[in-house]
């Protein structure tokens, strides 16, 4: 199997542009230049869109809340989007969400949490699960049903997600009923082959993981932390079932396969799959790349049977 010819083309047309190397970049280029990426130009229709601000303690924090239909009490997602805990925002994940509304049959709520270096960790954490109580406490104002509500992302946002699940068992609130992890960054004790097989060449880089880590967290001390690497939570019993997808041609393709198989020895239901022709970041192909979309309809077919089977 070699990678989706769709997003291939996409990967040689992104080496013919001039770019810095990472280490010279600083954030701000790069997120000037995040235009590179795909953007669904066709993004799906959702029956609302509406842009609010969580007043949260001394800070507001914006969601863009997905509706799919007019039901009332529909379950919802919580959505943290990718990009390293440094770049990213509502707009640059917009069409996951709306596919992800359409498909699961939920409200989606994606969080603007803040961004690093210039909110270092635990900035990102404490946003993510701040909103999520927020949200959960205000139940009737989304219209959403307060004991149906999961919690997902792609990536950091993936990472942030598990994080989140993790402090609301620690807290023993709120109440979260799945998590829905694209392709998540859940930390490691020791490197995964895939870290090496996809050192390059497939979009996210060992250089860029590197360079995000640098800019998210204050000293390498705290990627041991479990608030920023998951995997190292001494208990994950008694957390939510999950979905993990995971692509072949990432370098954390394995991550997420080790904390899926560590969740299932914890005794927590998890639906995984890796997507053999894919890579990181998949979720924003799905405008140009069907196998892409059909991996996100699949993660969310799971998402959906989750609240409507629980």
């Amino acid at each position: 199997m070699t990678v989706n010819p769709r997003i291939q083309f996409f990967l040689d047309k992104l080496k013919e542009m001039p770019q810095l190397p990472i280490d010279q970049m600083t954030p701000e280029v790069y997120r000037s230049q995040s235009g590179a990426l795909p953007v669904d130009e066709e993004s799906e229709a959702v029956h609302k869109v509406e842009d609010r601000i969580l007043p949260l303690k001394e800070r507001d924090i914006a969601v863009r809340i997905y509706t799919p239909t007019n039901e009332e009490l529909l379950p919802a997602l919580v959505f943290y989007h990718g990009g390293g805990w440094v770049v990213g925002n509502l707009d640059s994940h917009d069409g996951i969400c709306r596919s992800l509304a359409n498909s699961a049959q939920c409200v989606v709520i994606s969080v603007d949490y803040r961004l690093a270096p210039e909110h270092k960790f635990p900035a990102a954490v404490e946003d993510a699960y701040d909103s999520l109580q927020y949200i959960a406490s205000h139940a009737e104002e989304f219209s959403i049903d307060r004991n149906q509500i999961a919690v997902g992302g792609d990536s950091a946002g993936g990472n942030l997600a598990a994080v989140t699940c993790i402090i609301a068992k620690e807290k023993k609130t709120p109440s979260i009923c799945y998590q829905f992890l694209l392709y998540p960054s859940t930390g490691y004790d020791q490197e995964p082959s895939s870290i090496r097989e996809n050192a390059e060449g497939y979009l996210l880089t060992v250089d860029m993981m590197t360079w995000f880590r640098k800019h998210y967290v204050s000293h390498d001390e705290e990627m041991l932390n479990p608030y920023v690497s998951p995997i190292l939570y001494p208990d994950l019993s008694g957390l939510p079932p999950a979905a993990i997808l995971t692509a072949q041609y990432d370098p954390l393709r394995d991550v997420g396969k080790a904390y899926a198989e560590k969740l299932e020895d914890n005794g927590v239901p998890v639906f995984y799959k890796n997507y053999q022709d894919l890579i990181h970041g998949f979720g924003n192909f799905i405008s140009f790349v069907p196998e892409a979309l059909e991996a996100l309809n699949e993660g969310a077919a799971s998402l959906r049977t989750s609240f409507f089977t629980s």
